[in-house]
């Protein structure tokens, strides 16, 4: 049972899934908890997991059902091979390792790392609110070092990566 990532308009994921089922087309939206980021009050509100992206399940991947999926208001394209329009299939072991995610009750989040040369924001500690350049990253031992421009000179800092945002 092969299924293929989808990608959506920005915002338009639960809207292309509600269409895709109308049409009978077994889909999977996976999506998790975080905490708004409003400035009045804190509350929990489910978010999709990949920004922009759903599955479909298609048995068959004619012309037909393909476009089925193609034309849904809001479906961007099939992801597939580069140059050319023949979607790949996701692995069902991938599926189902999702699918265990969303299912357990462990608190996840989403983290959009900056990359070199990129923007950022420290959002903890004592160079709390200042934002720099990202320098250097070490995505296994989770540390950045960032540039900072203060009064007229640059400071490197070393930082954890949840004390980092992208700008």
């Amino acid at each position: 049972m092969p299924w293929y990532a989808v990608h959506t308009r920005s915002r338009f994921e639960d809207k292309v899934y509600t269409r895709l089922v109308q049409k009978d087309i077994k889909t999977f939206l996976p999506k998790i908890e975080v905490w708004s980021k409003r400035k009045d009050r804190r509350k929990k509100i489910r978010v999709p997991m990949f920004s922009g992206y759903l599955f479909v399940e298609l048995f068959d991947l004619t012309n037909e059902k393909r476009l089925d999926v193609l034309k849904t208001h809001g479906v961007v394209r099939m992801l597939g091979k580069p140059n050319s329009y023949e979607p790949i299939p996701v692995p069902d072991a991938q599926i189902e390792a999702i699918q265990r995610l969303v299912n357990s009750e462990v608190e996840m989040q989403t983290c959009l790392y900056p990359k070199v040369g990129e923007r950022a924001r420290i959002v903890d500690g004592a160079f709390k609110e200042i934002e720099g350049i990202v320098l250097k990253t070490d995505l296994k031992k989770n540390l950045f070092v960032v540039s900072i421009d203060l009064l007229q000179r640059s400071v490197a800092i070393k930082l954890e990566g949840f004390k980092i945002e992208k700008i």
